[in-house]
């Protein structure tokens, strides 16, 4: 004998429950970033130190940027543990300015890049008191990012 027509129910209500038990789409997201997370966050207390964190910011930006090219007054903050979201995270403070889809700059704005176990995770548009008291060190490798 065939299945009959709501068998496929309790399957469908297993599925959507186990969603919302694990976080759902939403688990991946932080109040504080509005943003996608990249990786997974295991909860781990202990974070790494970034150790290519120059490298992984450059590749982000440069799919990130609608125009890669000629970024100016780029400068950036070594990583430092912060709390973000309520977890510690490091956090590495970046300021430039990109170019407009109509060839001018903005002034240059200030972006806290997340690091969850020593990877790239994030970039905070809007960074505030992340980046508070950040000291920069110029970082002319912004400035030569191709498409």
């Amino acid at each position: 004998m065939g299945m009959g027509k709501t068998s496929w129910w309790p399957a469908l209500l297993a599925l959507l429950l186990m969603g919302c038990a694990s976080g759902g789409p939403a688990a991946f997201m932080s109040e504080d970033s509005r943003g996608i997370s990249y990786t997974g966050d295991r909860g781990v207390g202990s974070q790494h130190f970034p150790p290519n964190y120059r490298s992984e910011i450059l590749a982000y930006l440069k799919t990130y940027l609608n125009n890669p090219v000629g970024v100016r007054d780029g400068v950036m903050a070594e990583p430092v543990q912060r709390t973000v979201g309520g977890r510690l995270r490091y956090v590495s403070c970046l300021r430039f300015a990109a170019r407009e889809s109509d060839g001018s700059y903005r002034s240059p704005r200030e972006r806290a890049a997340v690091f969850v176990d020593g990877r790239f995770d994030r970039l905070i548009e809007e960074a505030g008191e992340l980046c508070a008291g950040s000291t920069y060190v110029a970082f002319p490798e912004l400035a030569s990012l191709t498409r």
